[in-house]
């Protein structure tokens, strides 16, 4: 049987859990030093960067006006977490 991890994602409207594989977490770390939550918020960020991409610039619906802005903030974000853009992690340039 696969040894699972549970993980609690809180926001400000409530929480919710989640197991995963520990092996994967364990396989998906970047670093030997690197915590579970730090590969599972490393995971998310990216999720989310991917996500815009793909809204953004593949045409999944009408996201609004603002939609630029909310790209560019997470993309930001991005940046700041993993020391490069979007592209340079995935080679997809704008």
């Amino acid at each position: 049987m696969v040894e699972e991890v549970t993980f609690t994602v809180s926001g400000p409207d409530g929480e919710d859990e989640f197991a995963v594989p520990e092996r994967l977490v364990e396989l998906l770390a970047e670093e030997d030093d690197e915590s579970q939550a730090q590969v599972v918020a490393d995971l998310a960020l990216m999720s989310f960067a991917q996500r815009a991409h793909m809204i953004g610039h593949h045409g999944e619906g009408d996201v609004g006006a603002d939609f630029e802005e909310l790209e560019e903030a997470v993309l930001d974000r991005f940046e700041e977490r993993f020391g490069m853009t979007f592209g340079e992690a995935t080679g997809h340039q704008h």
